[in-house]
């Protein structure tokens, strides 16, 4: 590749800037007689955190798989950068930390991400600089001439997320980006998501670890069984107040009659009542007391996401 082709490949799609980093309208996966997606629609903008969360099964991954052209969908249409899902040109553009990876034990840090620089591929002169930069960035550089299959999970994972940033890319893809990582370590994450999307780059975060994407997203997605059941922003998604309730001398029969107040967490003296409105708390303690039971505390409980996650599971079970 000349040096004119170099420049070529590296140019952002400056056609596509003004438009969503993830735009999809019904986007559908079968498998057979199984729905692995069933009408995906949603946009995110550029410059956004986007958490997608699920249960296992719900149908994540295969949309992550659709989003980078890893799968051809069976219905509706997606697109990325402003382009077509699996545009060869966009994708140079675009990052991507798979949750399961492994590298060539063999080959140092410097080695692997050389390789991701030619794969990308990226101006050969720009390789120095972007291998030094990422290394910064995910606090690899003291190890930047080790091998692979000396370094930890926790290591290893430093150095994919590294890999996923090589270029500045436009958009990046992060399945489960912090999983092996200790607490120091996911906090280095979200700083680094957080500066990302303060440079305008898009981020496609899929996690199990609730507490994190409450911290780092903007807007959140809830996907079950192959389909989007809520989304919105933090503020939005957690509107609604918990209340906690210490109480005793309330029987499993006590508390299941009170269930009429909402879905009840219920932690032996501890009862939370998620979504539970302010002028409804007397009537509360009213039934308890009515039951023959102690109320000992009354205190509000904001939501955590994690509550609000799992209320709608079992909503949608019902």
């Amino acid at each position: 590749m000349d040096v004119a082709e170099e420049t070529k490949a590296a140019a952002p799609p400056s056609a596509a800037a003004g438009t969503p980093a993830v735009k999809t309208v019904e986007l559908s996966k079968r498998f057979g007689r199984t729905v692995a997606l069933a009408g995906l629609t949603m946009t995110v903008p550029r410059g956004e955190v986007f958490g997608f969360l699920g249960p296992n099964g719900a149908g994540k991954t295969t949309a992550v798989k659709l989003l980078l052209g890893l799968l051809r969908p069976t219905s509706g249409e997606g697109w990325l950068l402003g382009k077509p899902v699996g545009d060869l040109g966009t994708r140079r553009h675009i990052g991507y930390l798979p949750e399961l990876f492994r590298y060539q034990s063999w080959l140092s840090a410097e080695e692997v991400l050389a390789l991701h620089c030619e794969l990308a591929p990226l101006p050969r002169s720009s390789w120095k600089d972007e291998i030094k930069t990422v290394l910064d960035t995910v606090g690899l550089s003291d190890r930047a001439s080790d091998r692979v299959g000396t370094f930890s999970k926790g290591m290893q994972q430093r150095l994919g997320l590294g890999a996923a940033l090589l270029g500045e890319p436009e958009l990046v893809f992060l399945d489960e980006p912090t999983s092996a990582l200790d607490p120091v370590g996911r906090h280095d994450v979200r700083e680094i998501i957080r500066g990302l999307a303060s440079r305008g780059t898009a981020v496609f975060l899929n996690s199990h670890l609730l507490s994190e994407v409450e911290q780092v997203c903007d807007r959140v997605a809830v996907v079950d069984h192959g389909r989007v059941i809520a989304s919105g922003t933090m503020d939005e998604l957690l509107g609604g107040t918990a209340v906690r309730v210490r109480v005793a001398g309330l029987t499993p029969a006590d508390k299941n009659k009170l269930s009429d107040f909402g879905r009840i967490d219920d932690e032996d003296d501890q009862l939370t009542f998620a979504n539970l409105s302010p002028d409804r708390v007397p009537d509360l303690v009213a039934a308890i007391v009515g039951m023959g039971g102690r109320v000992f505390e009354v205190a509000p409980r904001h939501q955590t996401l994690e509550d609000r996650f799992l209320q709608l599971l079992e909503d949608r079970e019902k």
